[in-house]
C-alpha cells in the first residue's frame, strides 16, 4: 500500500480554502499512484480556532465530507479525512450512531475508493493544558479498524499518542497500520519525534503521523509528518513546510518483524 500524508498549510477559520487545499492534495497524491491519503486533524477550521467550532460544525453527511468523498471516488483513492468538528445532533438526525445526543466531537472519517464512509473515529483523549478542547468536545467511545488494500488500518488523533493502551487495543483488533491526524504545535518537537515512533516500535506496526503547518494567534503547527515502519525506522518525513510525504507500507514486513521479535506474545495482563 502506498500511503500519502498531506501536510497541509491550514488557514485559521478559512474552511472553504482549506477544503479546496485538501482536495488538490488528494488529486496530486492520486496522480502519484497513492492508495490512501491522510489529512491532518481539524484541517478545515484549524485546531486552535476554538471560537469557530460551534459555527463550523457539520454532521457526517455535511458538505465537507461530501466534497472529500467525491474526491476519493473521482481519483480512486482512499482518504482519511483527518478530522472535522462533528455536530453530533446533525449526525444522529441522519441515522448515524453517536456517543451523545448532542454536542461536538473531533471526528476522523475513513472514506474508501468509492467515497463510502467505512469508519468513524472520535478522538478519545481530549487535550487540556490551556486548550478549550475538553470544554467544547465530547470524547469518542469506539476504536474501529478498516481493512484497506492489504492492511488493517486503525486511527487515533494527536493527543491520543500519549496513551499507549489505545494502540494495544488496535493491535488486538488486528491493526497493521495506525494513522494519526494531528495538530501538534511548537515547542513540543521532541515529543512529536518520539511518540509516533514509540507507538510503532512497541506495537510492531506502521504508524503514519500527519501534522499540519500554519500559524494561529497563540500557536504554530510544527509539521514534521512522518511514517515509521514496525521496527521504528523512518520511511519518510517532512520539515515544517506544506508538502506531501509518501511511503510504501509492505504488509509482509509486519509479519516478518513480529515473527523475528515476538514481543507481543510476551505481554502479561
Amino acid at each position: 500500500m502506498k500511503l500519502a500524508l498531506a501536510q497541509l498549510r491550514i488557514e485559521p477559520g478559512a474552511v472553504e480554502t482549506n477544503v479546496d487545499t485538501a482536495v488538490a492534495a488528494i488529486a496530486d497524491a492520486a496522480a502519484d499512484g497513492v492508495d490512501l491519503v491522510a489529512l491532518p486533524e481539524l484541517f478545515a477550521v484549524g485546531y486552535f480556532s476554538f471560537d469557530l467550532y460551534d459555527r463550523t460544525a457539520e454532521g457526517l453527511d455535511g458538505p465537507t465530507l461530501a466534497t472529500l468523498a467525491d474526491a476519493a471516488a473521482d481519483h480512486d483513492v482512499g482518504v482519511l479525512a483527518g478530522s472535522i468538528v462533528e455536530d453530533l445532533a446533525a449526525s444522529r438526525e441522519t441515522g448515524i450512531e453517536t456517543p451523545a445526543d448532542e454536542g461536538l466531537a473531533n471526528s476522523a472519517v475513513f472514506l474508501d475508493r468509492d467515497g463510502d464512509r467505512r469508519a468513524v473515529y472520535r478522538k478519545h483523549h481530549l487535550f487540556g493544558y490551556g486548550s478549550a478542547e475538553q470544554e467544547l468536545l465530547t470524547p469518542g467511545d469506539r476504536v474501529p479498524t478498516v481493512e484497506f488494500a492489504d492492511h488493517v488500518v486503525g486511527m487515533t488523533t494527536c493527543y491520543d499518542l500519549r496513551f499507549p493502551s489505545l494502540y494495544r487495543d488496535l493491535v488486538d483488533s488486528g491493526a497493521t497500520c495506525v494513522l494519526v491526524p494531528s495538530a501538534w504545535p511548537y515547542p513540543r518537537v521532541e515529543h512529536w519525534n518520539l511518540l509516533p515512533r514509540a507507538r510503532a516500535v512497541e506495537n510492531l506496526l506502521y504508524v503514519g503521523a500527519v501534522n499540519g503547518v500554519g500559524t494561529f494567534d497563540d500557536a504554530e503547527l510544527l509539521g514534521r509528518s512522518a511514517v515509521y515502519d514496525p521496527w521504528g525506522t523512518t520511511l519518510a518525513s517532512a520539515g515544517d513546510e506544506a508538502t506531501t510525504v509518501t511511503a510504501h507500507l509492505d504488509r509482509n514486513r509486519v509479519d516478518e518483524v513480529r515473527a523475528e521479535f515476538p514481543a507481543l506474545d510476551d505481554q502479561r495482563t
